[in-house]
Protein backbone atom coordinates (compact mmCIF):
# COMPACT_ATOMS: atom_id res chain seq x y z
CA UNK A 1 0.00 0.00 0.00
CA UNK A 2 2.74 2.52 0.92
CA UNK A 3 3.76 2.44 -2.88
CA UNK A 4 0.95 5.17 -3.31
CA UNK A 5 2.91 8.15 -1.64
CA UNK A 6 0.91 10.65 0.56
CA UNK A 7 0.88 13.38 -2.15
CA UNK A 8 -1.13 10.82 -4.70
CA UNK A 9 -3.42 10.13 -1.97
CA UNK A 10 -4.26 13.71 -0.82
CA UNK A 11 -4.34 14.58 -4.65
CA UNK A 12 -6.96 11.99 -5.02
CA UNK A 13 -9.21 12.78 -1.97
CA UNK A 14 -9.00 16.54 -2.71
CA UNK A 15 -8.52 19.62 -0.41
CA UNK A 16 -8.90 18.66 3.45
CA UNK A 17 -11.16 21.50 4.83
CA UNK A 18 -13.79 20.93 7.78
CA UNK A 19 -16.84 20.74 5.57
CA UNK A 20 -19.19 18.21 6.79
CA UNK A 21 -20.64 15.21 4.74
CA UNK A 22 -19.58 11.42 4.19
CA UNK A 23 -18.43 12.08 1.00
CA UNK A 24 -16.13 15.01 1.54
CA UNK A 25 -12.39 14.71 1.39
CA UNK A 26 -11.73 14.97 4.82
CA UNK A 27 -14.12 12.13 5.58
CA UNK A 28 -12.66 9.83 2.48
CA UNK A 29 -9.29 10.17 3.67
CA UNK A 30 -9.91 8.91 7.15
CA UNK A 31 -11.78 5.91 5.72
CA UNK A 32 -9.15 5.29 3.57
CA UNK A 33 -6.58 5.29 6.45
CA UNK A 34 -8.96 3.49 8.77
CA UNK A 35 -9.76 0.45 6.14
CA UNK A 36 -6.20 0.08 4.47
CA UNK A 37 -3.31 1.12 7.27
CA UNK A 38 -2.64 -1.97 8.87
CA UNK A 39 1.13 -1.64 10.14
CA UNK A 40 2.77 0.91 12.08
CA UNK A 41 5.19 1.30 9.48
CA UNK A 42 2.71 2.28 6.99
CA UNK A 43 1.87 5.17 9.16
CA UNK A 44 5.96 6.62 9.39
CA UNK A 45 5.83 6.42 5.71
CA UNK A 46 3.10 9.05 5.80
CA UNK A 47 4.26 11.19 9.28
CA UNK A 48 7.71 10.97 7.42
CA UNK A 49 6.05 12.95 4.14
CA UNK A 50 3.51 15.02 5.74
CA UNK A 51 7.08 16.20 7.85
CA UNK A 52 9.30 16.61 4.64
CA UNK A 53 6.57 19.26 3.08
CA UNK A 54 4.90 22.00 3.61
CA UNK A 55 1.54 23.87 3.67
CA UNK A 56 -2.59 23.51 5.38
CA UNK A 57 -3.14 19.80 3.20
CA UNK A 58 0.05 18.14 4.70
CA UNK A 59 -0.40 19.52 8.39
CA UNK A 60 -4.31 18.07 8.09
CA UNK A 61 -2.92 14.59 7.09
CA UNK A 62 -0.71 14.78 10.31
CA UNK A 63 -2.95 14.98 12.69
CA UNK A 64 -5.70 12.51 11.20
CA UNK A 65 -2.46 10.28 11.30
CA UNK A 66 -1.50 10.94 14.53
CA UNK A 67 -5.17 10.33 15.65
CA UNK A 68 -4.80 6.75 13.53
CA UNK A 69 -1.94 6.07 16.06
CA UNK A 70 -4.30 6.81 18.79
CA UNK A 71 -6.76 3.57 17.56
CA UNK A 72 -3.50 1.12 16.87
CA UNK A 73 -2.53 1.90 20.70
CA UNK A 74 -5.90 0.85 21.72
CA UNK A 75 -7.74 4.24 21.84
CA UNK A 76 -11.51 4.94 20.65
CA UNK A 77 -10.79 7.69 18.76
CA UNK A 78 -13.26 11.04 17.94
CA UNK A 79 -11.01 13.00 15.19
CA UNK A 80 -11.46 17.08 15.56
CA UNK A 81 -11.30 20.00 13.58
CA UNK A 82 -8.70 21.09 10.96
CA UNK A 83 -9.56 24.69 12.41
CA UNK A 84 -11.38 26.60 15.30
CA UNK A 85 -15.58 27.50 14.68
CA UNK A 86 -16.68 29.82 16.69
CA UNK A 87 -20.01 27.54 18.93
CA UNK A 88 -17.44 24.18 18.75
CA UNK A 89 -14.61 22.43 20.43
CA UNK A 90 -11.68 22.76 18.43
CA UNK A 91 -9.49 20.01 19.62
CA UNK A 92 -7.19 17.32 17.46
CA UNK A 93 -8.36 14.54 18.85
CA UNK A 94 -10.61 13.06 21.89
CA UNK A 95 -9.01 9.70 22.77
CA UNK A 96 -11.03 7.71 25.16
CA UNK A 97 -9.43 4.22 26.97
CA UNK A 98 -11.30 1.49 27.93
CA UNK A 99 -10.09 2.05 31.14
CA UNK A 100 -12.67 5.43 31.46
CA UNK A 101 -9.08 7.38 30.77
CA UNK A 102 -9.07 10.26 27.98
CA UNK A 103 -6.40 12.46 26.37
CA UNK A 104 -7.49 15.40 24.69
CA UNK A 105 -5.12 16.15 21.89
CA UNK A 106 -3.56 18.97 20.03
CA UNK A 107 -1.29 18.75 17.52
CA UNK A 108 1.68 20.85 16.35
CA UNK A 109 4.12 20.44 13.18
CA UNK A 110 6.61 22.43 15.27
CA UNK A 111 7.25 24.20 18.19
CA UNK A 112 8.38 27.65 16.62
CA UNK A 113 4.49 29.06 17.32
CA UNK A 114 3.91 30.23 21.03
CA UNK A 115 0.99 28.25 22.33
CA UNK A 116 -1.15 28.90 24.90
CA UNK A 117 -2.03 26.24 27.45
CA UNK A 118 -5.34 27.83 27.90
CA UNK A 119 -6.78 26.80 25.07
CA UNK A 120 -5.89 22.86 25.61
CA UNK A 121 -7.34 23.72 28.98
CA UNK A 122 -10.36 25.26 27.57
CA UNK A 123 -11.22 21.68 25.49
CA UNK A 124 -11.03 19.50 28.57
CA UNK A 125 -13.09 22.00 31.02
CA UNK A 126 -15.59 22.20 27.74
CA UNK A 127 -15.83 18.40 27.02
CA UNK A 128 -16.06 17.93 30.51
CA UNK A 129 -19.19 20.34 30.67
CA UNK A 130 -20.55 18.71 28.12
CA UNK A 131 -20.40 15.32 30.10
CA UNK A 132 -17.68 13.86 27.52
CA UNK A 133 -15.35 13.39 29.85
CA UNK A 134 -16.38 13.01 33.96
CA UNK A 135 -13.60 15.07 35.44
CA UNK A 136 -9.61 16.11 35.19
CA UNK A 137 -9.21 12.82 37.26
CA UNK A 138 -10.11 10.75 34.21
CA UNK A 139 -8.67 13.79 31.63
CA UNK A 140 -4.90 14.47 30.54
CA UNK A 141 -3.99 17.02 27.58
CA UNK A 142 -1.55 16.00 25.35
CA UNK A 143 0.13 18.24 22.73
CA UNK A 144 2.19 15.92 20.11
CA UNK A 145 5.06 17.68 18.28
CA UNK A 146 6.03 16.84 14.93
CA UNK A 147 9.67 18.84 14.59
CA UNK A 148 10.84 19.16 18.41
CA UNK A 149 13.00 22.04 18.77
CA UNK A 150 15.56 20.90 21.84
CA UNK A 151 15.87 24.83 21.71
CA UNK A 152 12.28 25.80 22.25
CA UNK A 153 11.13 25.13 25.62
CA UNK A 154 8.48 27.51 26.19
CA UNK A 155 5.59 24.96 25.47
CA UNK A 156 7.56 23.04 28.75
CA UNK A 157 8.02 26.05 30.32
CA UNK A 158 4.33 27.35 30.06
CA UNK A 159 3.29 23.78 31.83
CA UNK A 160 5.55 24.32 34.82
CA UNK A 161 5.01 27.75 35.61
CA UNK A 162 1.64 27.21 35.57
CA UNK A 163 1.52 24.09 37.50
CA UNK A 164 -0.54 21.95 34.81
CA UNK A 165 1.96 19.30 34.72
CA UNK A 166 -0.52 16.88 36.39
CA UNK A 167 -3.16 17.99 33.27
CA UNK A 168 -0.83 18.23 30.33
CA UNK A 169 2.38 16.28 28.74
CA UNK A 170 3.97 16.79 25.75
CA UNK A 171 5.06 13.97 23.48
CA UNK A 172 7.08 13.88 20.12
CA UNK A 173 5.45 12.30 16.73
CA UNK A 174 8.59 9.95 16.86
CA UNK A 175 8.16 9.04 20.68
CA UNK A 176 4.46 8.05 19.62
CA UNK A 177 5.09 6.25 17.16
CA UNK A 178 7.72 4.14 18.73
CA UNK A 179 4.97 3.39 21.68
CA UNK A 180 3.13 2.00 18.34
CA UNK A 181 6.02 0.03 17.29
CA UNK A 182 6.37 -1.63 20.91
CA UNK A 183 2.82 -2.48 20.93
CA UNK A 184 3.42 -4.34 17.64
CA UNK A 185 6.65 -5.85 18.03
CA UNK A 186 6.52 -6.59 22.16
CA UNK A 187 2.78 -7.02 23.02
CA UNK A 188 3.00 -4.59 25.33
CA UNK A 189 -0.92 -3.80 26.37
CA UNK A 190 -2.95 -0.91 26.50
CA UNK A 191 -2.64 -0.46 30.44
CA UNK A 192 1.25 -0.26 29.79
CA UNK A 193 0.79 1.97 27.53
CA UNK A 194 -1.06 4.20 28.87
CA UNK A 195 0.73 4.31 32.40
CA UNK A 196 3.63 5.44 30.15
CA UNK A 197 1.44 8.21 28.54
CA UNK A 198 -0.73 9.67 31.14
CA UNK A 199 1.03 12.06 34.38
CA UNK A 200 2.97 9.94 36.72
CA UNK A 201 0.87 8.61 39.94
CA UNK A 202 2.15 7.74 42.90
CA UNK A 203 3.57 4.27 42.06
CA UNK A 204 6.53 3.52 39.80
CA UNK A 205 5.82 -0.63 39.73
CA UNK A 206 4.51 -0.53 36.12
CA UNK A 207 6.55 1.63 34.35
CA UNK A 208 9.51 -0.90 35.98
CA UNK A 209 7.59 -4.28 35.27
CA UNK A 210 7.29 -3.10 31.60
CA UNK A 211 10.82 -1.86 31.07
CA UNK A 212 11.65 -5.80 32.97
CA UNK A 213 9.08 -7.92 30.84
CA UNK A 214 10.64 -6.52 27.47
CA UNK A 215 14.53 -6.99 28.55
CA UNK A 216 13.51 -10.87 29.97
CA UNK A 217 11.43 -11.94 26.76
CA UNK A 218 14.12 -10.55 24.34
CA UNK A 219 16.64 -13.11 26.36
CA UNK A 220 14.41 -15.87 26.44
CA UNK A 221 14.01 -15.35 22.58
CA UNK A 222 17.52 -15.89 22.10
CA UNK A 223 17.93 -18.98 24.27
CA UNK A 224 19.46 -21.72 22.29
CA UNK A 225 17.32 -25.06 21.72
CA UNK A 226 18.56 -27.99 23.90
CA UNK A 227 18.41 -30.98 22.82
CA UNK A 228 15.60 -32.00 25.24
CA UNK A 229 13.21 -29.05 23.73
CA UNK A 230 13.32 -30.76 20.37
CA UNK A 231 10.04 -30.39 18.78
CA UNK A 232 7.97 -33.83 19.01
CA UNK A 233 9.78 -34.42 22.75
CA UNK A 234 8.10 -33.52 25.50
CA UNK A 235 8.83 -30.32 26.87
CA UNK A 236 8.94 -28.28 30.77
CA UNK A 237 7.81 -25.45 31.18
CA UNK A 238 8.22 -22.47 34.14
CA UNK A 239 5.77 -19.42 34.11
CA UNK A 240 5.88 -16.75 36.36
CA UNK A 241 2.10 -15.46 38.33
CA UNK A 242 1.63 -12.26 39.93
CA UNK A 243 -1.17 -11.69 42.27
CA UNK A 244 -3.61 -8.98 41.12
CA UNK A 245 -6.30 -6.58 42.87
CA UNK A 246 -5.97 -7.70 46.34
CA UNK A 247 -5.71 -11.24 45.17
CA UNK A 248 -2.26 -12.99 45.36
CA UNK A 249 -0.51 -15.11 43.07
CA UNK A 250 -1.07 -18.06 45.35
CA UNK A 251 -4.96 -17.78 45.23
CA UNK A 252 -4.60 -17.35 41.21
CA UNK A 253 -3.17 -20.41 41.17
CA UNK A 254 -5.31 -22.38 43.22
CA UNK A 255 -8.48 -20.78 41.63
CA UNK A 256 -7.26 -21.54 37.91
CA UNK A 257 -4.87 -24.56 37.99
CA UNK A 258 -6.16 -26.63 41.16
CA UNK A 259 -10.32 -25.66 40.90
CA UNK A 260 -10.95 -24.71 37.12
CA UNK A 261 -7.41 -26.89 35.77
CA UNK A 262 -6.94 -23.85 33.31
CA UNK A 263 -4.18 -21.62 32.43
CA UNK A 264 -4.06 -18.79 30.11
CA UNK A 265 -1.16 -16.93 27.86
CA UNK A 266 -1.46 -13.84 26.30
CA UNK A 267 -0.71 -12.88 22.61
CA UNK A 268 3.36 -12.50 22.91
CA UNK A 269 3.49 -15.25 25.93
CA UNK A 270 7.06 -17.06 25.10
CA UNK A 271 6.06 -20.42 24.08
CA UNK A 272 2.44 -19.95 23.94
CA UNK A 273 2.62 -21.49 20.29
CA UNK A 274 4.73 -24.32 21.25
CA UNK A 275 3.19 -25.67 24.39
CA UNK A 276 1.16 -28.97 23.51
CA UNK A 277 -0.61 -31.62 25.26
CA UNK A 278 2.00 -33.87 26.94
CA UNK A 279 4.38 -31.13 28.18
CA UNK A 280 4.41 -30.33 32.07
CA UNK A 281 4.38 -26.74 33.29
CA UNK A 282 4.95 -25.61 36.89
CA UNK A 283 4.16 -21.98 37.97
CA UNK A 284 5.96 -19.58 39.92
CA UNK A 285 4.45 -17.50 42.57
CA UNK A 286 6.00 -13.93 42.55
CA UNK A 287 8.40 -13.68 45.62
CA UNK A 288 7.15 -17.15 47.34
CA UNK A 289 8.51 -19.71 44.82
CA UNK A 290 6.85 -22.53 42.89
CA UNK A 291 3.71 -23.52 44.25
CA UNK A 292 2.23 -26.12 41.96
CA UNK A 293 2.63 -27.74 38.60
CA UNK A 294 0.38 -29.70 35.67
CA UNK A 295 0.59 -31.20 32.81
CA UNK A 296 -0.69 -30.13 29.50
CA UNK A 297 -4.34 -31.06 28.46
CA UNK A 298 -4.69 -29.01 25.02
CA UNK A 299 -3.28 -26.49 23.05
CA UNK A 300 -4.09 -22.97 23.61
CA UNK A 301 -6.72 -21.76 21.95
CA UNK A 302 -8.29 -18.33 21.56
CA UNK A 303 -11.02 -18.42 24.22
CA UNK A 304 -11.20 -16.11 26.75
CA UNK A 305 -12.54 -17.18 30.12
CA UNK A 306 -14.32 -15.76 32.80
CA UNK A 307 -12.51 -16.92 35.46
CA UNK A 308 -8.94 -15.08 34.01
CA UNK A 309 -8.45 -11.75 35.95
CA UNK A 310 -7.92 -9.57 32.31
CA UNK A 311 -9.09 -12.30 30.17
CA UNK A 312 -8.71 -9.61 26.93
CA UNK A 313 -4.83 -9.55 27.78
CA UNK A 314 -4.70 -13.42 28.40
CA UNK A 315 -7.31 -15.02 25.73
CA UNK A 316 -5.07 -18.13 25.07
CA UNK A 317 -6.63 -20.64 27.61
CA UNK A 318 -5.42 -24.13 28.01
CA UNK A 319 -6.63 -27.19 29.92
CA UNK A 320 -4.33 -28.84 32.41
CA UNK A 321 -4.31 -32.82 34.30
CA UNK A 322 -2.65 -34.36 37.10
CA UNK A 323 -2.03 -30.83 38.80
CA UNK A 324 -0.70 -30.86 42.68
CA UNK A 325 -0.52 -27.51 44.31
CA UNK A 326 1.68 -27.04 47.25
CA UNK A 327 1.10 -23.44 48.06
CA UNK A 328 1.76 -23.96 52.09
CA UNK A 329 5.00 -25.54 51.48
CA UNK A 330 6.93 -23.62 48.00
CA UNK A 331 9.71 -24.78 46.32
CA UNK A 332 12.23 -21.72 47.43
CA UNK A 333 14.58 -20.99 44.77
CA UNK A 334 17.48 -19.92 46.79
CA UNK A 335 21.53 -20.05 45.94
CA UNK A 336 22.14 -24.01 46.59
CA UNK A 337 18.82 -24.85 45.02
CA UNK A 338 19.89 -22.66 41.71
CA UNK A 339 23.51 -24.45 41.98
CA UNK A 340 21.50 -27.58 41.14
CA UNK A 341 20.02 -26.17 37.92
CA UNK A 342 21.26 -26.43 34.63
CA UNK A 343 20.03 -23.71 33.64
CA UNK A 344 22.73 -21.59 36.09
CA UNK A 345 25.26 -23.59 34.26
CA UNK A 346 27.46 -21.04 33.12
CA UNK A 347 25.94 -18.35 34.90
CA UNK A 348 26.74 -17.65 39.08
CA UNK A 349 23.91 -18.18 41.02
CA UNK A 350 24.57 -15.57 44.05
CA UNK A 351 24.31 -12.93 40.86
CA UNK A 352 21.71 -11.43 39.24
CA UNK A 353 18.82 -14.67 38.81
CA UNK A 354 15.41 -12.78 38.47
CA UNK A 355 15.79 -13.26 34.74
CA UNK A 356 14.90 -17.25 35.34
CA UNK A 357 11.32 -16.52 36.95
CA UNK A 358 9.86 -12.97 35.10
CA UNK A 359 8.67 -14.91 31.95
CA UNK A 360 7.68 -18.05 30.78
CA UNK A 361 10.69 -20.09 29.73
CA UNK A 362 11.28 -23.77 28.61
CA UNK A 363 13.65 -25.69 31.27
CA UNK A 364 14.86 -29.25 31.00
CA UNK A 365 14.24 -32.45 32.44
CA UNK A 366 16.14 -32.43 35.32
CA UNK A 367 15.41 -28.13 36.32
CA UNK A 368 11.62 -29.00 36.51
CA UNK A 369 12.21 -32.00 38.31
CA UNK A 370 14.43 -29.74 40.84
CA UNK A 371 11.60 -27.31 40.71
CA UNK A 372 9.00 -29.50 41.78
CA UNK A 373 10.80 -31.85 44.13
CA UNK A 374 10.52 -35.06 41.39
CA UNK A 375 14.18 -35.41 41.61
CA UNK A 376 16.07 -37.57 44.05
CA UNK A 377 19.50 -36.09 45.58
Amino acid sequence: MNDITLSKILGLVGKLDDTPGENTPRERFRRFLNENIKEVGQIRDYIEECLRNKGDQYNRALQDLVNLIGSFLGFEVTYGRYQGKSGEIGFDGHWKSPTGFHIVVEVKTTEVYSVKTATLIGYVDQLISDKKIPNWESAMGLYIIGRPDPELKQLRNAIIAEKRYGQLRIISVEALLTLAEMKSEYGISHEDILAIMRPSGPTIDPIIDLMNRLVVEKEVQVEPETEIMKKGSVCYWITPVKGENNTSAEEVIKRLVGEEGIYAFGERTPGRKEIKPGDWICFYAAGVGVVAHARVKSKPKRKPHKKIQHPERYPWTFELEETKLYAKDPVILDVNLRRKLDAFKNRDPEKYWAWFVQATRKVSKHDFMVLTRQLED
